[in-house]
């Protein structure tokens, strides 16, 4: 058994057959805020603040070259919340299958993990729509050589312990991504992609009836809902999003739109977009996962190591993202977040981050947010 290191602690046998990976995450942030008279009276006094955003660790690995498994909890907030716990198998007849608590395959940034998104929150579409993890059976699989991705799964709706509840909501969820074009091992690329969940919700019992809701902070943890629908009674929502993105050496250019067609008395369509830029100083570029679809690690061209000169990697971002939550069935809020973004890529394992974001709810008020990040991952 050769142990070794390669971004994460490693294990494997001569022959491949076996493999073992021990790894986290930790991330601190430190949030200041100031919102306007109007704002905080609407939305409540939002406060200054520091927190362990996520504490993570996991294990994973494969057996006899076939099974594959996970398991991650996150320890943030002083209590264990299970996030991944999985186990799949490599060869299937239509590819592979995954069974157990993991992520519904929906959207490029949902896809992404948290250890390599550009900003430090996700956009306001995808924290209001996408479902992330829950409990159900997946099959999925890359193909024309790794240029194309698709993945289709049945999912329970789970709490923070992964536990399915008598009455939890249940879903059909699936995912397609593209590449029309990839060169030079990723530092060129354009991605293509689409989504769509159908689901039917979890009962209220307060409401005396099936029921969603949909709420999102401004892109900042620590900070309350500014836009929040409240639950409504309805039967089944139909989620829908697009994703597409663009490398050219140090620049990319990523976007997404999603939707969500409640079922009400009538229909209830409440949508939102982002749309965003990054540009390396240092000309590296972002890597992208093609058995995945989505992005993964960013790698510095020199680590930091201020005896030789070098500085780590630096990237700057800039992003814009709406989020409309009113229709004539619900009011809860529309939203618009400008965000500017300086990321200091030390090594391939640890990265500073810090966010200015200008939150703005329609007819109501405007906040500025400040956030800076320590990450180390491995």
């Amino acid at each position: 058994l050769r142990v070794f290191w390669k971004e994460g602690l490693r294990m494997e046998t001569g022959d491949g057959a076996f493999r073992f990976k021990a790894g986290g995450r930790l991330m601190y942030d430190w949030t200041w805020v100031n919102e306007d008279n109007m704002l905080n009276a609407n939305v409540g006094n939002q406060k200054n603040g520091s927190e362990t955003r996520r504490a993570r660790f996991y294990i994973s690995g494969l057996l006899y070259n076939t099974i594959d498994f996970k398991l991650q909890f996150d320890f943030a907030g002083g209590d264990a919340d299970l996030k991944d716990a999985y186990i799949g198998l490599q060869d299937f007849p239509l590819g592979k299958i995954r069974a157990g608590h993991f992520k519904e395959p929906f959207g490029l940034e949902e896809s992404t993990s948290s250890k390599y998104i550009t900003f430090v929150e996700r956009s306001l579409p995808m924290e209001a729509f996408a479902p992330s993890r829950n409990a159900g059976v997946m099959l999925f699989d890359a193909v024309c050589d790794e240029r194309a991705t698709w993945a289709a799964g049945v999912f329970r709706d789970t709490d923070d312990n992964g536990d399915i509840q008598e009455d939890s909501g249940h879903s059909v969820t699936g995912r397609v991504t593209a590449l029309p074009w990839y060169h030079n091992a990723g530092s060129s690329l354009l991605h293509v992609g689409a989504a769509y969940s159908y689901r039917n919700n979890t009962r209220d019992s307060s409401l005396g009836g099936d029921a969603a809701q949909f709420r999102a902070r401004p892109e900042s943890h620590l900070l309350d809902r500014f836009v929040y629908t409240g639950s409504f009674l309805s039967d089944n929502v139909q989620l829908v999003g697009l994703e597409a993105a663009w490398v050219h050496g140090p620049l990319s250019v990523q976007g997404e739109y999603a939707r969500a067609k409640a079922e009400i008395n009538s229909h209830a369509v409440l949508d939102g977009y982002y749309i965003q830029a990054s540009y390396f100083l240092t000309g590296e570029h972002r890597k992208y996962k093609t058995s995945t679809g989505a992005f993964s690690r960013v790698k510095p061209k020199a680590n930091l190591n201020t005896k030789k000169n070098q500085w780590g990697a630096w990237e700057l971002a800039l992003r814009y993202s709406n989020l409309d939550l009113k229709d004539s069935s619900v009011n809860g809020g529309e939203l618009e977040n400008i965000s500017a973004g300086l990321n200091w890529h030390l090594n391939p394992n640890a990265r500073l981050m810090c966010n200015y974001i200008r939150a703005d709810k329609q007819d109501v008020g405007e906040a500025d947010i400040a956030i800076i990040r320590m990450q180390v991952d491995f």
